[in-house]
């Protein structure tokens, strides 16, 4: 499947649910004391004695790569889900609905005996197709390819999606984005660390195994994954590093339609759009135009066998999931043990759910939020919300290095916010997808109608009530170009959101998410956007001079931790997160206390208010991860590991200090003049 650019949003993996504790006749206090480590002080490392109970007795389960404080949700989620998929999947249901479709689909992907039957056989005439390309015109008939694998969500070098235009956020455009690489970032070719040389073995491993599998090496030569690799890598050395990636003006450079054969001469984009049931396709942009420059070099120096190899190995990658099992045992081998450390294969069932959700997310989300979201959650998430803007606005008010002019554009952005809470107000129409006993055929229809979904914006009005994630997503994002938030319903839920405690912990778990996310509409690239959603400066180029000052200070904080020897947290990569961490918990702690209408919070388990508040967001921090995985997460995760997350912000934050009395000989103490306070 090849992915894309999206959405900057928050990303956690989840935390077990202890007991919570709470005192008779008061609302319960939302800390879980059973994860807290009595040998840890609190002023020496917040995070660990929070949760270093947990870390110290928590194994991660052996389908995993991580767990921690996000995770148990979602796996509530899932298990939730199959409960709705299994109904649907038993019941008879009239031919063309949602119920069919959903239980027609699960049914398939479960039925291993014909699964194992079928073999490779559902991608055989792909490879066929695939293999009967002549040498002619390579440039015509990789664009064709190229544009079919859009459709297919096969992998290729390059991909496609349609969003907004972030200069003009009323109409819709082409981008097209780098890709083309099976590893998880260019360094795991270009490197010669042990463990990326590792991975280059295992990938060669898997393009071997997968050609055997589909009986594909009769008559070719040895070295197939040799030269699949080193095609990769010469894609890998074109490619931007994704610090670059991040820079949104950088990345956005608009191409009229004729200008991209200029761009790459020996690549027929007419090709292109044509196999990708797009003819009139208006100006696009391209995201980084030196990667097409040099992927046009690359056609034409290499041949067509090669281009062919490659093209036959990301159609055997993508279907793999659902072929054999000798199939499914290969694509897991690879991507999930050797990069990521996962030990055990995910059992079908959770493997089918996903399908499922992937496939139909919202028609088994509208079920999902009928039974599990109390419109309760929503209202009060809508007061809570209020209260975070209000704190903000008032947040730019006292900010002493930003000009009135600025703020005063600053203020209107916020004025303009957009918020989703739990669900769409519009359901997305599943109407034009096809679903039978075809598993592979089932997925190639999916992909196609998701594809369509997205290519049929073009020319029509923005779609404001679009949703980019599903109510059962256990996350939460800002959108920049529509300048909104969205919450959806499965984060909606203890240690986050906890109907049932005191407000401190609340705002210190879903509230600083909320401020987190409308933060990032001020971070080191949303704050580029204005509150319409263009990409437009609204800055003096002295504010942008202090705000840039003080955001390195945030970088080289954050470049000074090690998760692993020798392995650093790539403070710029992880900038936008780590100021939307640091300013959305400080905005938190001001709404906290607008919420209090000027009333002292109760004490709750020795507790004072404040002190439950840094609590709780300690708390959703809470996360193991395997050393493979922390690997890939340094290079290719905008998030700092969770330990940063948790310890990074509060000691920037002066409440913190009060809270908990910190002393210069604390661990954590920072003299005042060198917290850093950006929003």
């Amino acid at each position: 499947m090849n992915s894309r650019p999206t959405f900057r949003f928050l990303c956690f993996a989840a935390c077990l649910l202890g007991s919570t504790s709470f005192s008779f006749g008061q609302k319960l206090s939302g800390v879980d004391k059973t994860t807290f480590d009595a040998n840890v002080r609190l002023q020496d490392d917040f995070y660990n004695a929070v949760n270093g109970t947990w870390l110290k007795t928590t194994d991660i389960p052996s389908d995993k790569s991580n767990y921690g404080s996000f995770t148990v949700l979602a796996d509530l989620s899932e298990e939730r889900l199959r409960t709705i998929i299994e109904e649907a999947a038993a019941a008879t249901n009239k031919p063309g609905s949602d119920a069919q479709k959903v239980g027609d689909l699960y049914k398939s992907f479960m039925d291993e005996k014909r699964v194992s039957e079928l073999g490779a056989a559902p991608i055989k005439k792909t490879l066929g197709e695939i293999d009967a390309i002549g040498k002619n015109a390579p440039g015509e008939q990789l664009a064709s390819w190229f544009g079919k694998f859009q459709k297919q969500g096969i992998g290729s070098p390059l991909g496609m999606y349609v969003s907004q235009d972030a200069k003009n956020s009323t109409e819709y455009i082409i981008s097209l984005y780098q890709s083309g690489t099976s590893l998880p970032d260019r360094d795991y070719y270009l490197e010669d660390d042990p463990k990326y040389l590792e991975a280059r073995e295992a990938l060669k491993t898997y393009v071997a195994q997968l050609f055997k599998l589909a009986a594909l090496n009769g008559g070719m030569e040895d070295d197939v994954a040799e030269k699949i690799l080193a095609l990769e890598t010469k894609l890998a050395e074109i490619q931007w590093e994704r610090t670059e990636l991040r820079d949104a003006e950088k990345r956005y450079n608009k191409f009229a339609r004729a200008d991209l054969d200029k761009l790459t001469p020996n690549f027929r984009w007419q090709s292109f759009f044509r196999s990708a049931d797009l003819n009139d396709t208006g100006d696009v942009i391209v995201t980084a135009p030196s990667f097409f420059e040099g992927l046009n070099k690359i056609i034409q120096e290499t041949p067509m066998e090669t281009w062919k190899l490659y093209m036959k190995f990301n159609a055997l990658d993508g279907a793999a999931p659902f072929l054999s099992q000798n199939f499914i045992d290969a694509h897991f081998a690879f991507h999930s043990k050797a990069l990521q450390g996962i030990p055990e294969q995910k059992p079908r069932w959770k493997r089918g759910v996903r399908l499922v959700e992937q496939s139909l997310g919202e028609v088994v989300g509208r079920l999902y939020v009928e039974k599990h979201f109390p419109p309760e959650a929503k209202a009060r998430m809508e007061e809570l919300v209020a209260n975070l803007v209000k704190a903000f606005e008032q947040s730019i008010d006292e900010l002493t290095w930003m000009t009135d002019a600025t703020k005063a554009k600053a203020k209107e952005k916020l004025s303009k916010f957009r918020v989703k809470i739990g669900y769409p107000n519009v359901w997305k129409d599943y109407s034009k997808l096809t679903v039978d006993n075809d598993l592979v055929g089932n997925v190639l229809r999916s992909n196609a109608t998701e594809f369509h979904r997205n290519i049929d914006k073009l020319g029509k009005p923005i779609d404001r009530e679009e949703w980019g994630m599903t109510p059962q997503t256990v996350n939460a994002y800002y959108n920049p170009t529509k300048n909104e938030i969205v919450f959806p319903a499965a984060i909606l839920q203890p240690p986050f959101f906890n109907m049932e405690a005191d407000d401190a912990v609340n705002y210190g778990g879903i509230g600083a998410v909320i401020g987190h996310e409308i933060s990032h509409g001020f971070d080191d690239q949303g704050s580029k956007y204005d509150g319409d959603g263009n990409l437009v400066s609204w800055w003096t180029a002295k504010d942008r001079h202090e705000f840039e000052a003080i955001t390195k200070r945030l970088v080289d904080q954050f470049n000074e931790y090690s998760p692993l020897p020798g392995k650093n947290v790539d403070g710029q990569l992880t900038l936008g997160e780590n100021i939307a961490d640091l300013s959305g918990l400080a905005i938190a702690h001001k709404a906290y206390k607008i919420s209090l209408n000027g009333k002292e919070s109760p004490k709750l388990d020795n507790w004072t208010g404040d002190q439950r508040f840094f609590l709780g967001w300690s708390q959703v921090w809470r996360r193991k991860y395997r050393d493979a995985e922390m690997m890939r997460r340094l290079l290719t995760d905008p998030h700092a590991p969770s330990w940063y997350r948790a310890n990074g912000p509060v000691i920037n934050i002066d409440a913190f200090y009060d809270a908990f009395t910190l002393k210069p000989e604390d661990a954590l103490f920072r003299p005042k003049e060198e917290r850093i306070k950006i929003w």
